[in-house]
């Protein structure tokens, strides 16, 4: 499972054209592989990865250094960063992938015809996914993980803020699944951060590429959608909103509203907008703001929030619809439900959007009324993920309506064929 060496030789084009071959000639493997054989490859990751955990720290704090040094957000540096914690829920998630059900072979559903013809839906692999991801290195094992238990290969091209980490954790994963006799490029990481390897994986390499997936900044995910030649699977930003309605339990509100917004701020699923019912807002609206403002979260308000509290600062039209991916956030006072189905229509960008409410006829209202990925009722937007919805790991949260949506699991990253089976039938 190394990866094809590609900054030794001087045709770019064509070394990249062997690393497409060489994931073409696994994906073919990875198809046929044994269930229990992928389960113990993964767990023999997770093994390896803990094992390795120190190597992979060190190589960690070298990222996070330059990264101070070229002034990275320190949101991105939490993106980055690295430790014994992190590590030890990548090597969990692993395991937990490894635990899932297979579900490459499985019969989706299957129906006779009068003819006799038997027609079963199966699923299987995708074949070759191109991933490129920035900043968080636990993608890399997230990326194997998914990918290898669904049968597929991967290509990934990690960030050059985090090349280290993600070549340490590369690593480790390669001695695992090298050793339980899995093809030697089921997982290529691309060792150059030249950024035309890149546009070579988005032009060039339709023959070798079945979906790219990108997962990272606005810029970086419209780059892929603007110059892909193959399928992907992206979302273009995390502009989350959580509204608390007027039938809101204030307990409540307090507590998912800081969570959302403040356990990671650099996160797709952080919230980036609450909206406060005006019903309420004489009661809720200033224990929510102080809350925020205490955690070291920046406020941005409208007029209303603005009069709450003299630390707020006013909004900015920009501000509305904005992924801060930051201690930052925009609070609005709006006129009930339709109003705010109507803002995050507007404003928001298809990802997770919460209701918090005690109100069941609003709730439900909420949750299937608004066309986003995920939608949340008395929850925060931080449980946006994979691992939280029990796949184990993510990819992304993909938020197109195109074969998959929210959570890109080991499920996601399968397609399915047809299987007829017949007695001598032929048609009329």
């Amino acid at each position: 499972m190394s990866s094809v060496k590609i900054a030794a030789k001087p045709d770019l084009r064509e070394q990249m054209f062997e690393v497409g071959r060489a994931a073409r000639a696994a994906a073919e493997q990875l198809a046929e592989a044994k269930a229990d054989v992928k389960r113990a490859a993964l767990e023999a990751a997770a093994k390896e990865l803990r094992a390795s955990a120190k190597t992979v720290l060190r190589a960690n704090a070298d990222d996070v250094a330059e990264a101070k040094g070229a002034g990275l957000s320190s949101a991105m540096i939490d993106r980055l960063a690295l430790n014994e914690k992190r590590i030890e829920a990548t090597a969990a998630g692993l395991e937990v992938v490894a635990a899932l059900e297979d579900p490459v072979g499985q019969t989706i559903t299957s129906w006779e015809r009068p003819n006799g013809l038997k027609i079963s839906r199966v699923r299987v692999p995708l074949g070759v996914i191109g991933i490129i991801y920035e900043s968080r290195p636990n993608v890399t094992a997230d990326a194997a993980a998914l990918c290898l238990k669904a049968g597929n290969a991967a290509i990934l091209r990690g960030g050059s803020e985090s090349a280290r980490s993600s070549a340490a954790i590369h690593a480790c994963l390669t001695r695992a699944l090298v050793a339980h006799g899995l093809p030697e490029h089921a997982v290529q990481m691309l060792p150059t951060q030249d950024r035309e390897a890149v546009g070579i994986m988005l032009r060039d390499m339709a023959r070798y590429i079945d979906v790219i997936v990108p997962r990272g900044g606005k810029s970086l995910v419209a780059r892929v959608q603007q110059d892909a030649r193959v399928p992907v699977m992206s979302h273009l930003e995390g502009i989350c909103h959580t509204y608390i309605h007027e039938r809101a339990d204030l307990a409540m509100a307090r507590k998912v509203t800081v969570n959302a917004k403040m356990r990671r701020t650099g996160i797709c699923g952080a919230t980036e907008t609450i909206l406060v019912d005006r019903a309420c807002a004489a009661t809720h609206l200033k224990p929510v703001v102080v809350d925020l403002l205490a955690a070291g979260c920046e406020v941005r308000g409208d007029a209303a929030t603005v009069a709450c509290d003299p630390r707020v600062t006013a909004a900015q039209d920009s501000d509305w619809g904005k992924e801060f991916l930051d201690a930052i956030v925009a609070v609005r006072v709006i006129e009930g439900l339709d109003e705010a189905l109507a803002h995050i229509r507007r404003y928001g960008s298809a990802h997770t959007d919460a209701i918090i409410t005690s109100d069941a006829a609003a709730a439900e209202r909420f949750l299937n009324e608004l066309d986003s990925a995920i939608v949340m009722h008395n929850a925060s937007t931080q449980f946006a993920d994979g691992g939280e919805f029990g796949m184990g790991a993510e990819i992304g949260i993909a938020t197109g309506k195109i074969h998959a949506r929210g959570p890109v699991g080991a499920v996601e990253l399968t397609s399915y064929k047809y299987q007829v089976r017949g007695s001598g039938q032929t048609r009329p």
